[in-house]
């Protein structure tokens, strides 16, 4: 199994940061896996890679409409919230289309709820709240 590189963040400014550095190095065809319990910081996160794509919208939370999709950056970005979806749901959905695109990354925040939908070489990103920090490991395959 890969190595994961650990970054701590005090703040969701720092979070942010250090997603949108960590995605000047994405390519199309990325897909994000964001874990993590509640209020860990996954959408803070999905943000800070729209900023770092060079995305000026305002970036929320899909909860409710499962995909919002963002232009005007070097890649689109899909971000999904699989909270209330499972498998059958995405697949029926065809949520899983994006996946792959040389245009696009694909953030998805609760991708455990999409079985194997999520693609074998999605960098895996684990946001764990930490005594007052965030403990944020990403694994790249």
């Amino acid at each position: 199994m890969p190595e994961a590189r650990i970054f701590h963040t005090k703040s969701a400014a720092a979070t942010r940061k250090t997603a949108a550095d960590f995605s000047k190095t994405l390519t199309g065809g990325a897909v994000i896996a964001l874990y993590g319990d509640l209020g860990a910081g996954k959408t803070v996160f999905a943000k800070g890679i729209a900023q770092g794509l060079g995305i000026k919208d305002e970036i929320t939370s899909p909860t409710f409409i499962v995909m919002n999709e963002y232009g005007g950056g070097r890649l689109r970005l899909c971000h999904y919230d699989m909270y209330r979806v499972d498998e059958q749901n995405a697949r029926s959905l065809g949520l899983h289309e994006n996946f792959g695109c040389p245009d696009t990354v694909c953030v998805v925040e609760w991708p455990e709820n999409i079985g194997a939908l999520l693609p074998g070489n999605a960098v895996k990103v684990r946001i764990t709240p930490e005594s007052g920090a965030r403990r944020i490991a990403i694994t790249e395959r």
